[in-house]
């Protein structure tokens, strides 16, 4: 299969590579929080899916579904479905928002304090 016949345009190898990036991105995000105490938000990595549970038990679930080139978030919000742009970001497939930009939303809403991913 080419990148041409993938759903994101991207080759297996491509996809593979950014989700570890921003899985990674995320971890290193939440790990600064903890030592700087801005918040206590515990990171649990099981293959491509992370769960981020908050103090209040609230969780932000982010996955990857590597069959469809996608990544997921579920939050109280809801649930969403990216694909990867070819300006290199995850952007919502319904409202065009940026995934980090909605992932901060969706954490700064079920913190009840800003926070910016």
């Amino acid at each position: 299969m080419s990148s041409q016949d993938t759903p994101s345009g991207l080759t297996d190898a491509q996809y593979d590579q950014i989700i570890r990036e921003t899985l990674a991105r995320i971890e290193a995000t939440v790990d600064r929080w903890l030592e700087d105490d801005v918040a206590d938000i515990d990171a649990a990595r099981t293959g491509g899916m992370l769960t981020l549970a908050l103090p209040n038990r609230s969780q932000l679930i982010v996955n990857a579904q590597p069959p469809l080139h996608e990544l997921w978030l579920a939050a109280k919000r809801g649930g969403f479905h990216f694909k990867y742009s070819a300006q290199g970001s995850w952007i919502d497939t319904k409202s065009g928002e940026e995934f980090f930009a909605l992932l901060s939303a969706c954490a700064s809403e079920q913190l009840g304090k800003p926070v910016q991913f």
